[in-house]
Formats: C-alpha cells, structure tokens, sequence
C-alpha cells in the first residue's frame, strides 16, 4: 500500500461519513423509520442495497476461492438474478398487502403466533452463528493479505482488522439504522463493481485472455468422471457438485434466501410502493448476474496464473491457498491508486453486508420478541431496544470468532451446508402458505418444525461422524451423513411439503378472513387493480432480458 492508496481510502472514508452525518440527522422517530428507512426507498436503493447485502466476503474470499478450486461449480448460486424476480413478481405482493415488518410476522398472519416465534429463533441463531461470524472472520482474513501486516502494536492484525470493521460497521448501522444501509449501498455498489472489474480486466492482460483462461481450465479434471473445472453442470456421480442435485439444491437454498430471508427480504419492504419494491428487485436481479465474473472468473484466472507460473512484476504469481486467489491478486496486480479504489470496494462489500446483517438482527428481536411481550412500547423506546440489540449482536459475532476462525479452511463449505438444512423446511412453508389456500396453521408451524430437527439431526451427525475415529455402516449414517449436501436439501425439501400437506388435510382449514390477500385467489378487485398498476411492458421486457442471460449462461458452461 502506497500514499495515493491511503489518499483514495480517505477520500472514501469522508464520503462514506458524510452520507452517515446526513442520515442520523433525519428525524427516525418511530420503528418503521428506522428499520425500513420509513418505506420511503426508490428502485436504486433497493436494488444496490440488495445486491450490497448479498455480496460479503464470503463472496471475495469464497466464491473466488470457489473458482481457483473447482471451476464453474458453484456458479449455480451465483446465476440466480431470475430468482430475485419471483421475489419482485410474485412475492412482494403479497408482503405489500400484509403491511408486515419481518418474515417471521408474515408466517405469523398466514399461519400462527408459534411459526413466528419458530422463525424467529431459527433466523437469529443463524445470523450469529454463520453470516456474522463469517463476514467478519473472511474481513480479518482478507485486510490481513492485503495489506500484507501479520502483527501491529504486538496483536494479531486478523483481530484488529475483523474487530476495527465490526465496530465502525456498528457504530453507523446503531446512528441510522436502515437508511443508512440503503445510502451508503448507493455509494458502495458502484466502488465495488469498478474495482472488481479492474481486478478482472487486469487479471485477462495478465494471463492472455478469456480463451487462455479457458484453455488451462478446461484441461484440468475435477473428478473421476472427466469434468473439468469449465464444466457447470458435472456428472450426476460427481461427489461434491451432481448436476441433479446442483440444480435442485441450488434452486430452493436461492428461494428460501431470496424470497424469504429477512436479510435480503427487509431491503424490498423498505420500498415506497410495489412499483419501486417490484423494480427494485429487477435492478437487484441485474446486478446478481454479475458476481460470477466478478468473482468466480477472477479465481479461476488466479488458478491459471499460479499454474502457468506467470511472473509478474518480477515475481512468479503463486497461492497459498485458494481462498487467498482475490486477496492475491489485489496485492500483486493493482498499480498505486487503483490498489486503494479496490480496496474501498471490498471495505464496502463488508461493511455493507455486514450492515444490513445487523439491522436484520435488530428488527427480528425488536419486532418479532420484544414489542410481543411489551405491545404498549413507545416508538422511540422500540428505536433504542433496536440498539441495543444490535450492539448485543456484535458482541456475539465477535465472541464466536474463534470458533469459526478454528474451522479455517472449511469456512465456506460449513456456510453452505448450514444453509442446505436451513433452506428447506422454511421454503416448503412459504411456498404453500401463498400456492395453497388449505394449507393449514398448524400444517405450517409443523412443517417448520420438521424442518429444523431433520437439519439438526443431519448437522450432529455431520458433526460426529466428520470426528469419529471408527464407524459401522448403518441406514441412519447413510441418509444423514453418507447422501450428498445437494441430494439431501431437495428430499428434505419434499419431506417437509409432504408433513404440510398432510397435516393441513387433518386440521381445520384457515378461515377466508385468515388469508385474505395473503393466498393466491383471495385477494379483492382493488388489491388487484393496485398490483396490475404497478408494473408495465418495460418492467416485463427487462424480466425477459435477465432471464435470457441466464438461459444463455447455462447453454455456454453446459
């Protein structure tokens, strides 16, 4: 890092204040304005605002480390933007109607007050225990390489980096709540778009090209069955990434996450009206299509680089690990200045993620716990419960740091395997909550259910069987530890809609008072006549559009 790398930073960091002085003087005096920026915020804001949130350093370090280690593979979750769509289309009518705050008061007017408390407890374990956790310990980890600084006044610079961002990530999602998340993701998005595209481009110049890129990657095999790491979809035998599996798992893992989560859901309530909520998923969906070149791509150049051994400056490219492929390639491709400039996108893709995480957690526990026990609460008292929740949050996250920071090199495997449990019991209930008028209060609550002690008992044995010295072959072994990731999700996931069905037909069915407006075919002419005004031909021509590049990306890599 030079001086004109520290000057581009601070210019950054006075921007970055400036929006926040400039939010925290808007008056946020009720738990809407704070948590929902007083569902005030346009198309861009929610667009950038979702993809900000999405992309972390699970993405810097993973998805890129993803790419120099098996190729395309996990280009599946990355392709999604045509789900943010269901999202924009058929969902955000629905939470629009509802008036809700959070997923887990949704479940509560479609189901009962139980799947709420269910949904709750499951979202917030969650946060704390992966995306918190995570985010911070891949921030520590990468400011660690590219800075290159291993200790800094005797401390680990790890601990000073990933404490440093949590804290100053705090301090201006405590001040502003979520306008700031939304107003600064204004600022972020576009910093981190142009500095991971200078990473890609330099990255091409460097190695020779795409077709270069293509023609050592797609010499080197990543199973027994022949594919190589160019191949998306693999062979159905292949132990990580069968195509069956691939397909399936990553399709309902994505609408659980886009459709449902509250991580991603809350920045599309924030949205005026469905017009802008709707089209601020379609602009949230453009940006989805990008992090595989973003991302992805620049691993896999890395991995070309380090195995033709290219020299740059002086040096020949080499990784540690494939989790340092972007860290890497920022410390040993950017000029002076640049350097800085991509350094800020990646501040901003941390802080900007983790922001958003915080302000989730906040409102689950403001909303979902405390206003339920204590319904007479005064708005501005709920704003400062909304703090202190958050700072609690913090503390957690960075309490479990060294447990996550213990698991190092499995970091995003653990991620993903949390959510393929997590996905499916959550999605089955949404699903028929607004698909099928009969589906029940208590078919619902217990398809959750179902859903959390089948991902439980599949993360113990995954636990157990991962550190058991010896074992013996068994059937409960081989459903829950020896099946793969992939395969598992997507039966789970039609075990929990066969618990729905099934206890919806045995129960009473919900009264049509209970469902108006939150079922398709029950909502009136005027809740009709609204959703029809809010889109036009344009809003449908862009659909067509993100859906065509999606189609054409899966013809390319098949």
């Amino acid at each position: 890092m030079e001086l004109l790398d520290w000057i581009v930073i601070g210019v950054f960091a006075l921007a970055l204040i400036g929006i926040i002085v400039w939010v925290v003087k808007q008056k946020q005096n009720s738990s809407a304005d704070y948590f929902l920026g007083g569902r005030d915020a346009t198309w861009i804001a929610i667009g950038a605002s979702i993809f900000a949130s999405n992309i972390g350093s699970e993405h810097l370090i993973g998805l890129a480390g993803a790419g120099a280690s098996s190729g395309m593979a996990m280009a599946h979750w990355e392709i999604q933007g045509w789900m943010i769509l269901i999202l924009g289309w058929v969902f955000v009518p629905f939470y629009s109607r509802s008036m809700v705050y959070t997923m887990p008061e949704f479940l509560e007017r479609r189901y009962n007050k139980e799947s709420r408390s269910i949904l709750s407890v499951i979202s917030l374990i969650s946060y704390v225990l992966t995306k918190v956790a995570v985010t911070v310990y891949a921030g520590g980890l990468v400011f660690q390489q590219v800075f290159g600084i291993k200790e800094l006044w005797g401390i680990d610079f790890f601990w000073i980096a990933a404490i440093g961002l949590v804290l100053l990530t705090a301090l201006y999602t405590v001040l502003g709540g979520m306008k700031s998340v939304l107003y600064t993701s204004v600022l972020q998005t576009p910093i981190l778009l142009l500095g991971s595209l200078i990473i890609l481009v330099l990255g091409f110049k460097a190695l020779g090209g795409w077709d270069e890129m293509m023609r050592i990657c797609s010499v080197t095999t990543v199973n027994e069955y022949g594919n190589t790491m160019t191949d998306l979809i693999r062979h159905n035998g292949d132990a990580n990434y069968p195509w069956l599996g691939a397909l399936i798992g990553s399709a309902i893992i994505g609408f659980w996450y886009w459709c449902t989560d509250q991580y991603i859901v809350q920045r599309v309530l924030s949205g005026k009206n469905q017009k802008e909520a709707r089209r601020g998923s379609i602009f949230g969906a453009y940006l989805k299509l990008l992090p595989v070149f973003l991302f992805l791509i620049p691993g896999m150049i890395a991995f070309a680089l380090a195995k033709e051994g290219i020299v740059i400056n002086g040096e020949v490219f080499a990784l540690s690990t494939p989790d340092a492929a972007f860290p890497t390639l920022v410390a040993k491709l950017l000029p002076a200045g640049v350097k800085g400039l991509v350094v800020c996108g990646i501040l901003a893709a941390l802080m900007s993620s983790l922001a958003s995480l915080f302000n989730s957690s906040a409102m689950l526990f403001t909303i979902d716990f405390y206003k339920r026990f204590r319904p007479q609460t005064a708005e501005k008292q709920l704003v400062r419960i909304g703090q202190v929740a958050t700072v609690v949050i913090v503390v957690l996250g960075i309490l479990w740091i060294p447990i996550m920071r213990s698991v190092g090199d499995v970091l995003y495997a653990y991620l993903q395997d949390v959510q393929s449990v997590l996905a499916p019991g959550i999605a089955a209930a949404f699903l028929l909550g607004i698909c099928w008028k009969r589906a029940s209060a208590k078919g619902g609550m217990w398809g959750l259910i179902a859903g959390i002690v089948i991902g439980l008992t599949r993360l113990g044995a995954k636990v157990y069987y991962s550190n058991a010295a010896e074992t013996t072959e068994n059937l409960f072994k081989y459903v829950f530890y020896d099946v793969n990731w992939l395969f598992f999700c997507g039966w789970m996931f039609l075990f929990c809609l066969v618990v729905v069905v099934v206890v919806s037909l045995c129960t009473a069915a919900p009264g049509a008072e209970k469902i108006q407006g939150l079922v398709f075919g029950t909502s009136t002419a005027a809740q009709r006549a609204e959703t029809r005004a809010s889109w036009n031909r344009w809003d449908v021509i862009h659909t067509c559009i993100i859906l065509g590049i999606t189609a054409a990306f899966y013809w390319y890599f098949w």
